[in-house]
């Protein structure tokens, strides 16, 4: 029996860093939203379902801007988002059912390719988790608290993350469910969740298997970002 695979594309940010009016994922890209390329990605997959989070005064703007426009049959749903990153991931995921693996990508994220999608879903069908993303090319140092270099980890160990980044639904949900219950705690302690990996690290027993994205597929926060965006959107890539 075929699995059923779905995405959560995010699209609920405001985007403080892009020093706009208009939020990253509306701003325009070779004459079209930045968020209608990830979500083109998707629609030409084999991606079954995609559920869109959005903020709450957004909603129908999405569905009549973007995913009617631009006729996105696949979005079965757009929903309001929460306060947090992952506060707006639990929303999307909650919005589905009957799923076996769920894509979960930053609409701001408009270079997402078919080759991209296709490892992934490769890798999770054999690992549970993986996430997206590529060695990095610096040298990286770890700072102390009063800015001096206390360490340097070797580079050939070191990976800049992107999304998608995919799991078993079940496995990602329950992962998500526990994370929700202790969240108060985990902030009075410090704890920063700043992707999906995270949840599922500390959430379940599973390993996370880093796939190869692309250095293009680059998330649009500021202004230099769209800048760079314009330049790598060449005719034959979007």
């Amino acid at each position: 029996m075929r699995k059923k695979t779905a995405a959560v594309v995010l699209a609920a940010g405001r985007g403080s860093r892009m020093k706009s009016n208009v939020q990253k994922q509306y701003l325009l890209l070779k004459g079209k939203p930045v968020l209608y390329y990830s979500l083109k990605a998707f629609e030409d997959s084999f991606v079954d379902e995609i559920v869109l989070v959005t903020g709450s005064g957004e909603i129908d703007y999405c569905r009549e801007e973007i995913v009617d426009r631009y006729g996105f049959q696949k979005v079965s749903r757009v929903v309001a988002g929460g306060k947090e990153r992952y506060h707006s991931v639990f929303c999307g995921l909650s919005a589905l059912k009957d799923c076996d693996y769920v894509f979960i990508h930053d609409g701001a994220r408009p270079f997402l390719t078919g080759e991209i999608l296709e490892r992934a879903y490769e890798t999770v069908q054999k690992e549970h988790a993986c996430v997206v993303g590529m060695p990095v090319k610096d040298t990286i140092k770890l700072a102390d608290e009063n800015g001096y270099a206390a360490d340097t980890p070797r580079r050939d160990l070191l990976w800049t993350v992107q999304t998608p980044q995919v799991f078993d639904f079940s496995l990602i949900l329950s992962a998500y469910t526990a994370f929700l219950q202790q969240e108060r705690e985990l902030l009075e302690k410090g704890v920063k969740i700043t992707d999906d990996a995270m949840v599922a690290e500390r959430f379940s027993d599973v390993r996370i298997k880093l796939v190869e994205g692309s250095y293009q597929n680059i998330k649009i926060t500021t202004p230099e970002d769209l800048q760079i965006a314009e330049a790598l959107a060449a005719p034959d890539i979007l």
